[in-house]
């Protein structure tokens, strides 16, 4: 005798197959800053991360700009970001960070202030051959009430500090992250950013912008 196949308890018919797969959650996407002073390696970090071509705004350097940029450490220098780098980069099915490259010279504060908005945090990198250089730019951050993380720019040339000499000299908050990165390698550079990530989101205001 045959046995009749039973109905499927949602009220489907044998034969329909499987319903359809729910929707996959939308992944957060963040806004963050590649910040720091001239020269100090944020378009060679941007490149090195974004999973797409980024989008540079270079320019060859004048002898104009060189009355007012400080070529102190950087004499080698021949290009200059004059409005922003972009970039993205996937952290995770949950996470994709939309990284903007900001310029390291105070007379494109106004600029920095419009890339700056919605922005949830900040990678600051410093360069231990100019740690001076990179105060101010830590001031206009934490007067914008961005949550940042701190990466050491390892030049070949640069001298080495421990830890605990760095956070002293940069005067960091105990809470504030430091990590030490080459910007040329995707890897570390992936690291660092993950730590700035981390940092962001333990500290993100519920209803964050997606």
């Amino acid at each position: 005798m045959v046995s009749t196949p039973s109905s499927p308890s949602d009220g489907s018919s044998p034969g329909d197959g499987p319903g359809p797969l729910p929707a996959a959650a939308e992944p957060l996407l963040v806004k963050v800053l590649i910040a720091g002073p001239f020269g100090v390696g944020k378009t060679t970090m941007i490149r090195a991360l974004s999973e797409t071509p980024p989008f540079h705004t270079e320019e060859v350097m004048t002898q104009a700009g060189a009355l007012v940029d400080d070529l102190a450490g950087v004499r080698e220098k021949a290009t200059t970001t004059v409005a922003i780098d972009f970039g993205r980069r996937t952290l995770s099915d949950e996470l994709v960070l939309y990284l903007f490259g900001t310029p390291g010279q105070k007379r494109f504060l106004p600029l920095w202030q419009d890339i700056a908005e919605g922005a949830l945090g900040a990678l600051v990198l410093v360069d231990t051959r100019r740690l001076d250089a990179s105060f101010e730019v830590m001031d206009i951050i934490e007067e914008a009430g961005l949550q940042y993380a701190v990466a050491v720019n390892a030049f070949p040339d640069a001298p080495l500090h421990d830890t605990a000499t760095l956070r002293d000299h940069l005067d960091l908050l105990p809470d504030t992250p430091l990590v030490v990165c080459d910007a040329r390698d995707r890897d570390q550079s992936a690291d660092a950013l993950i730590t700035l990530a981390r940092h962001i989101m333990t500290r993100a205001p519920v209803g964050a912008p997606r």
